[in-house]
């Protein structure tokens, strides 16, 4: 059975500001625990018949060097690719970076931890993490479900949605990297978005 709001709990998040290539940067991080081998999480994340059933259509030049496009989704550079524990790639836009790492654990369970990181000047503050926090959440409950053998897609919707987002709301304020102007009308924002 599908608890949805239990698979929000397990990811840990957080919000912080620090310096990027270009100047300073906001970045979200995102980390949850799998009851799954490195090397099927890792192919679950990169084989693209895998990622189809999970998440959406993934095509193009997968390998380093290369690029990727998700279907009705964004696309981008492959950065680094050091099976299995670390990818990086641009995802948008040439200053968008999504960083994935992997890491095994004694009891054959694998951390999975997502960051991406823009310009401040494209988030405005730690409040933009309200406009990627939440899809990512549905990313990361999707391959929980996928792995444990359950249909991840489109799993976080309605109130699983909202929870998502009261959670990023709490984890932006907690960083002190966003005013509550900005964190309210990110939050407006995000459940027009995420909410529809």
């Amino acid at each position: 059975m599908r608890d949805i709001a239990a698979q929000l709990t397990a990811i840990h998040r957080a919000v912080g500001t620090g310096p990027v290539e270009d100047g300073e940067g906001v970045s979200v991080l995102l980390r949850r625990t799998y009851d799954a081998h490195i090397e099927d999480v890792w192919e679950a994340v990169t084989d693209p018949d895998r990622v189809k059933r999970w998440f959406l259509p993934l095509t193009g030049d997968l390998r380093e060097g290369g690029t990727f496009q998700l279907e009705g989704n964004a696309g981008g550079d492959i950065v680094k690719c050091d099976p299995p524990r670390l990818l990086k790639v641009t995802f948008g836009g040439p200053s968008s970076r999504v960083e994935l790492r992997l890491s095994a654990t004694d009891d054959e369970s694998t951390v999975f931890e997502l960051e991406h990181t823009v310009p401040i000047e494209m988030a405005g503050s730690g409040a933009g993490a309200l406009f990627v926090g939440p899809g990512w959440d549905g990313v990361l409950v999707g391959l929980g479900l996928f792995l444990a053998g359950e249909d991840g897609r489109d799993a976080v919707t309605g109130d699983h949605a909202r929870q998502s987002i009261d959670a990023w709301v709490a984890t932006v304020e907690s960083s002190g990297t966003a005013t509550p102007d900005e964190i309210a009308a990110g939050t407006a924002a995000a459940r027009a978005q995420f909410t529809g």
